[in-house]
């Protein structure tokens, strides 16, 4: 629902110190917490001037952290809510988990077409796919622990920080000096402002997780990435989906054929879409959660169990007093930052998805290592050299890097495109997965890529071959001459590079070449 403001998400999912509520309390969650806030933690005392102090333990703050202390700096991290951040805990890593059993589960229904039987039918136990994503976390979430940070050299403060000047940070009493600061407090769930949402309840990333009981009837509001993926899921474990979006189709910010493609995935999996939607509002009515809204001058009325908030993120600015620190912000753009990722204060750094459009763990990753080059070893590093991939996780999936043929025109660049389908290649015809396409969008006359879209099983792995070439300077002609192994579904990236040199291949090259193997005859 792109075209409508945001607001926060209710508090309710947190507990008094900022932290998730651990729903349920089982092992999986207290191991989860032991590790990501321990309890009994005890905060390091001060010694003199940090070189860096990351605010924010996501993934733009760990890197920082870890790198910083690796090389000998002195680094302090400070954590109000749980290390790792929303890809660790409320995102990413649940969310993957989540979606892996959804496909199992579309696997065993769709397993005759391979000449399996599956007797009986397919049933979900979703207490046990829950219970499952909980334990995994768990285990996962010890790379993120208070306590490796600690090992690896950094001094860990877990609290609220909060700028008590323009080089000092204030957290549970202290003061801690720095050389330099990285804000990478991340951003968090936000809801558009229907009429009535507030009142009924409604689920985001931040709680949609803690559930242990599938809903019946399932209502998701926004067709982007989180909210296709998340409809998708909740059909295959057996729930009555429909999915919303104010724009009129799913997934507006692709290519409109790959978002064809994942649509008609969708309904085949059972998914409602209500696209066009507007003039919703929601209300409790006998113990239902109904939601209204009008699509192409038609009144829809959809009542459910459960609704979740699959769009909308506001910046973590709150509560860091950057004004104190002449740190300038907006509340909902977040940290202001110019292409080395300096804040108004150049002593102040900030990475992520408080100070990002791209807000991909992978793209504040790389942002961390751009405030490592630029804040503590006089680096220049830019985000805008950066060529940043995203993949959308249905099934299949979207594959995306740089520019789509919009925004080329936009740019007034001119390309070619090049299109291979899946069905021309031997192994997705055997996977039973050759519905996609590779799309490849060169500037016009070279074989320089400046951007593709990959609808695949697997596209966000097989995306990064071309995100390599894309890093390394090189064309889709370079790829040419890499060796893939047959049979696999990467061979597609082989055959637009093969189309590509065919297109050299010109009436006037063709004749020199026929002269020449004529005189050698």
């Amino acid at each position: 629902m792109s075209d409508m403001a945001t607001a926060i998400a209710p508090e309710s999912a947190r507990d008094d110190g900022g932290i998730p509520a651990l729903q349920p309390l089982d092992q999986h969650n207290q191991k989860w917490r032991g590790y990501t806030h321990p309890p009994d933690w005890e905060n390091p005392t001060p010694s003199g001037r940090y070189n860096m102090v990351v605010i924010g333990a996501g993934p733009a703050g760990l890197v920082t952290a870890a790198a910083a202390a690796g090389m000998g700096g002195k680094v302090a991290l400070v954590e109000k809510g749980l290390m790792g951040g929303d890809c660790l805990n409320v995102g990413c890593v649940p969310s993957k988990a989540l979606i892996r059993c959804a496909r199992a589960a579309a696997d065993a229904r769709n397993a005759s077409a391979f000449g399996v039987r599956v007797n009986g039918g397919v049933e979900v136990d979703f207490p046990a796919v829950m219970a499952r994503m909980r334990r995994l976390r768990a285990k996962l979430s010890a790379h993120d622990a208070a306590s490796r940070f600690v090992d690896l050299g950094v001094d860990v403060y877990l609290g609220e920080a909060r700028f008590s000047g323009p080089n000092t940070v204030a957290v549970d009493g202290r003061d801690l000096k720095f050389a330099r600061a990285l804000i990478a407090t991340g951003a968090r769930a936000a809801a558009p402002p229907i009429p009535g949402l507030e009142a009924v309840g409604y689920l985001t990333n931040e709680t949609l997780f803690s559930l242990t009981e599938l809903p019946r009837r399932f209502a998701v509001v926004g067709a982007g990435p989180i909210g296709c993926e998340m409809a998708q899921s909740f059909a295959r474990f057996g729930a009555e989906v429909t999915l919303i979006e104010a724009e009129s189709r799913i997934l507006p910010r692709d290519d409109p054929d790959a978002a064809a493609i994942v649509e008609d995935a969708l309904k085949r999996d059972g998914v409602t879409l209500i696209c066009g939607g507007k003039a919703m509002e929601t209300a409790m009515e006998e113990g239902e959660k109904v939601l209204r809204l009008e699509c192409e001058n038609k009144r829809h009325e959809v009542r459910v169990d459960e609704i979740l908030i699959g769009v909308g993120r506001a910046p973590n600015v709150e509560g860091l007093n950057l004004e104190g620190a002449d740190v300038e912000y907006d509340t909902r753009k977040g940290v202001f930052v110019d292409d080395r990722l300096r804040t108004s204060n150049k002593r102040v750094y900030a990475a992520g998805d408080v100070a990002s459009m791209h807000k991909f763990t992978h793209a504040a990753d790389a942002m961390a290592r751009i405030v490592l080059q630029n804040a503590l070893f006089f680096g220049r590093g830019k985000v805008s050299a950066l060529t940043v991939p995203a993949c959308t996780y249905t099934d299949p999936e979207i594959a995306s890097i740089g520019m789509g043929e919009a925004e080329a025109k936009a740019a007034g660049i001119a390309i070619d495109t090049i299109t291979v389908e899946m069905r021309e290649v031997d192994r997705a015809v055997l996977d039973g997965e050759d519905e996609g396409f590779l799309r490849v969008h060169l500037k016009k006359g070279t074989d320089r890529i400046v951007g593709a879209t990959l609808v695949a099983g697997h596209a966000g792995d097989m995306i990064a071959e071309i995100s390599a070439v894309m890093a390394a300077g090189k064309g889709l002609g370079a790829i040419a001459k890499a060796l893939h192994p047959y049979p696999t579904q990467a061979e597609v990236i082989k055959k637009a590079a093969d189309a590509y040199n065919r297109t050299r291949l010109t009436p006037r090259v063709k004749k020199l070449f026929a002269a020449l193997l004529a005189w050698r005859r």
